[in-house]
């Protein structure tokens, strides 16, 4: 495989692409189970510390990397934590800023969006789930020499490649949370992670505990999220 190597100002270098069209039965088949599988997706939040293989979680990884992105710059970085005294650290500070937010810094009107859903500042998520995969969001290239190059729709690119991310997971057999905390400057800090690198979310990954339940949540029909034009 050719290493990738940064697309800045290079000339454009078309290959053909010719996959093999699906035959219409098939693609409807295929898109009908997608549909049910991903329809059984639930965001979990009490996970089981059973081991999980780690290739299915490098395997996600690689199928989130695959995501379209600005300009081919690919501006994302997964860490991938498991060590138990990193997640410790991360789960205390994170514990730490969002009791201020639930005291108050998220405002009412957030923190009653937020009440259904039954989240608290307490993240036991951090600590007890087998993997931590931290996404960084690369604000702009940083060579070896330290000069510094813009990368384009950076928030657009990074989310797509967290969904691609989130449904590998889920169709591995795996549960996953996206978790947010606010701010996020922490995360960069106690990962060592260098300065064009900012935060964006942590995702634990694992299996559902035992005992393990979810709000009781309707998702919106398609009719509702479909305009015809």
């Amino acid at each position: 495989m050719t290493a990738f190597e940064p697309i800045h100002g290079q000339p454009y270098d078309a290959v053909p692409y010719r996959p093999d069209r699906m035959a219409a039965d098939e693609s409807v088949t295929r898109s009908a189970e997608l549909r049910r599988r991903m329809d059984e997706r639930r965001t979990v939040r009490m996970f089981s510390a059973d081991p999980v293989p780690e290739q299915a979680v490098l395997d996600a990884i690689a199928v989130a990397s695959t995501a379209p992105s600005g300009a081919h710059q690919q501006p994302w970085t997964f860490c991938l934590v498991t060590d138990p005294d990193v997640r410790r650290q991360l789960r205390e500070a994170a514990e730490e800023e969002e009791q201020i937010s639930y005291d108050g810094r998220l405002g009412d009107e957030w923190l009653t969006a937020l009440r259904p859903i039954g989240t608290d500042a307490v993240k036991p998520h951090l600590t007890d789930a087998p993997y931590l995969i931290v996404v960084f969001q690369q604000r702009y290239y940083l060579d070896e020499n330290g000069e510094k190059r813009k990368h384009y729709y950076v928030d657009e690119s990074v989310g797509i490649a967290v969904g691609m991310l989130l449904t590998a997971l889920h169709l591995a057999g795996l549960s996953a949370l996206t978790h947010t905390p606010s701010p996020m400057r922490f995360l960069g800090e106690l990962l060592g992670r260098p300065r064009n690198e900012k935060a964006f979310a942590v995702i634990p990954v694992g299996y559902p505990a035992r005992d393990c339940v979810v709000p009781n949540l309707t998702r919106k029909s398609l009719d509702q999220v479909l305009v015809r034009i």
